[in-house]
Order: C-alpha cells, then sequence, then structure tokens
C-alpha cells in the first residue's frame, strides 16, 4: 500500500463499514454481506492484522457499535457520536531516512502535511489546518493536528439538516501522529457535537481542542504495541 493510499483510507474506509454486531430486530442479507475484518476481535479487544497493535474497542455493539478494517487501518463508528479512525504504517527505508534526517517534531510535520492533509482537502475543499501542537514528552514526540473540513462531517446525515445547511457546516477533526517500533500511527477523530449541537453549539477553540487533546491521549492510552517479529 502507498502511503498516499493509506492516508487516504484513514478518511474513508468507514464507507466500507462492517458490522461489529447486528441489532437482533435486523434481518440476515446474505447477499450483502460486508468484508470480513482482517483483525481479530478477542471480547473487548481489537488486535490489528499486522500485530502492530491492540486496543479497547471505543464503540458499543448495543449503541450500533461496527467495526471496518484494512491492512493497515481500522475505523470504529456508533449510530451516536463516535467516528475514529487508527492507521498504523510500517516505515519504509525513505520514512526512516526522512525521520532521522529531519527529527520527529519536524518528520512527523512533514508527514501529515504531504500524506494526510492533502486527501482532507480532496474530500473536502477548503479544508485546513486550524492549529498544530507537538507534545516531546508523549510517545517520544507526538504530533496533534486540529483541521477544519467544510461540508466534510462523518454525522451530516444525522444532523437533520437541509443539503445547503449541512454544506455549510465546518466539521472539525483531531489527529493525533507518533511513531512506534517502526510504525506510523495516526489516530484520527471528529467533534461530533460541533454538527450534531449546531444550534446549541458555543465552544471556544481552546475548549475544542481540549476535548479533541483528552479524547485522542485517551485513545492512545488504550492502546498496547508490539515490535515486528524481526525487531524482537
Amino acid at each position: 500500500m502507498s502511503l498516499r493510499i493509506f492516508a487516504f483510507t484513514v478518511l474513508c474506509f468507514s464507507s466500507l463499514a462492517v458490522v461489529f454486531a447486528q441489532s437482533d430486530d435486523q434481518p440476515d442479507e446474505p447477499d450483502a454481506a460486508p468484508p470480513p475484518l482482517r483483525g481479530k476481535i478477542d471480547g473487548r479487544t481489537y488486535i490489528s492484522p499486522t500485530g502492530a497493535f491492540s486496543m479497547t474497542i471505543p464503540v458499543l455493539s448495543e449503541l450500533g457499535g461496527s467495526i471496518s478494517d484494512t491492512e493497515n487501518v481500522v475505523t470504529f463508528e456508533d449510530n451516536f457520536s463516535t467516528h475514529v479512525s487508527v492507521a498504523a504504517f510500517q516505515e519504509d527505508a525513505t520514512q526512516r531516512f526522512e525521520d532521522e534526517r529531519r527529527g520527529r517534531k519536524d518528520y512527523l510535520i512533514y508527514f501529515f502535511s504531504n500524506f494526510v492533509m492533502p486527501d482532507f482537502q480532496k474530500r473536502s475543499p477548503g479544508a485546513k489546518i486550524e492549529d498544530a501542537v507537538f507534545r516531546p514528552g508523549t510517545a517520544d514526540g507526538a504530533l496533534i493536528v486540529y483541521t477544519l473540513l467544510p461540508g466534510g462531517s462523518m454525522f451530516a446525515e444525522r444532523a437533520s439538516l437541509t443539503d445547503d445547511a449541512v454544506s455549510s457546516l465546518v466539521a472539525k477533526r483531531g489527529n493525533l501522529l507518533f511513531v512506534k517500533n517502526g510504525y506510523i500511527f495516526v489516530i484520527s477523530t471528529e467533534l461530533a457535537e460541533r454538527v450534531l449541537e449546531h444550534s446549541t453549539y458555543h465552544k471556544s477553540k481552546d475548549e475544542e481542542d481540549e476535548i479533541l487533546h483528552t479524547r485522542l491521549l485517551d485513545l492512545m492510552g488504550s492502546m498496547q504495541f508490539n515490535a515486528p517479529a524481526d525487531k524482537k
């Protein structure tokens, strides 16, 4: 998988949703069966296909929770306010060189700017970076990027608005990037309240950033990381 395809998958893979647990009142539809998970589920834990990480599943089947994945990206979503993507892409020689040459902070900025942001902009014209913060004490250096996506909400269909009103909504996503055991990780989540509570929503930028910051770190805190077999 190329880095460009990898980044695009972070944004769009939810369209391939695999039902985590179907509601009892929904009839089975064998002809429309979703693709099987490539990773594994062990109780409340998701294990990635590569074995690079496992994590507590952040959605509940009782709330319409679903999981979809590829070899490198897993998306969790439910019928309420959760949409989380976790991507893990093993660094090739070029990426390792860039990481060492640039230093961790500049490398993560370079990676997001070149392999993630262009696809946000492709999917949501006018998308922009609102702010970015480097945390040197987190995961040997982590970057949090806050992005604004005009008309790019994953919750637009749930907002009960006209098409014109939906297109005027500006979604906000928090993105956490770090490197662990030779993998580049990108955790991304949307601030659903900004869209779902649009008429009564009055959070400041700093309040929004703090909410996303906390959620992203909580997601990272629920993860366990494993070194590739050849590095053990």
